[in-house]
């Protein structure tokens, strides 16, 4: 870690807040003079925004189809923007990663957790981030957040959605070392402090 940058992936259910919490963490690292990317999933590439087209704004998309087409996304994003700017000592942080892949694909729709995990850490190379945000909000607060307009996985029923959130959550329990579990309905300035404490702390491991 201290010879490349830092990789902070922020995760949740739609309208858990993410991209909120992704620019005030970035604000904040510029004005301590760190240089940041923020990029997201699908659709950090000009690639991935054709895909994205296609699964957030197409027809329907068989589960499995819908899988590689978010891998396929995963392995071109990290080989050209995500690992050149760790690389250069770049704090990256995205909006989406392959634990998304797990709890919408896998636990939502019903497809194999260990294949769906297997085939992100094959198209990425096993890159994993440093820390994983998740920002957890109930199915029924994350559709009020997003208003009246909604892609193909949002307009998805509760069930799907409340699936997707138990997911993260396993993913969290598994894994506590990597998470950092916040309530998303907590006011944004509070979770924003601590997410920073949080990036500030492995930054400082880091650097030693």
């Amino acid at each position: 870690m201290a010879d490349s940058g830092l990789f902070v992936a922020f995760e949740g259910g739609d309208g858990a807040g993410k991209s909120t919490q992704i620019r005030l963490l970035g604000q904040a690292l510029v004005a301590r003079g760190q240089e940041v990317l923020t990029t997201r999933e699908p659709g950090g590439t000009p690639v991935g925004t054709a895909i994205r087209e296609v699964l957030l704004h197409g027809d329907h998309v068989a589960p499995r189809a819908e899988a590689l087409l978010f891998a396929a996304d995963r392995a071109h994003h990290v080989a050209t923007v995500i690992e050149p700017a760790l690389g250069q000592g770049r704090t990256v942080l995205t909006d989406r990663y392959m634990d998304s892949s797990i709890a919408y694909q896998a636990a939502a729709r019903g497809l194999d957790a260990g294949h769906v995990r297997g085939l992100s850490l094959w198209a990425t190379g096993g890159l994993v981030p440093h820390l994983t945000v998740l920002l957890d909000v109930d199915s029924g607060t994350g559709h009020e957040r997003r208003g009246d307009v909604h892609d193909r996985l949002e307009s998805e029923g509760r069930d799907f959605h409340d699936r997707v959130r138990q997911g993260f959550l396993d993913l969290a329990s598994a894994e506590p070392d990597r998470y950092l579990v916040l309530d998303a309905t907590l006011p944004a300035e509070s979770l924003h402090e601590q997410v920073l404490t949080a990036v500030t702390d492995l930054a400082g491991v880091a650097a030693r």
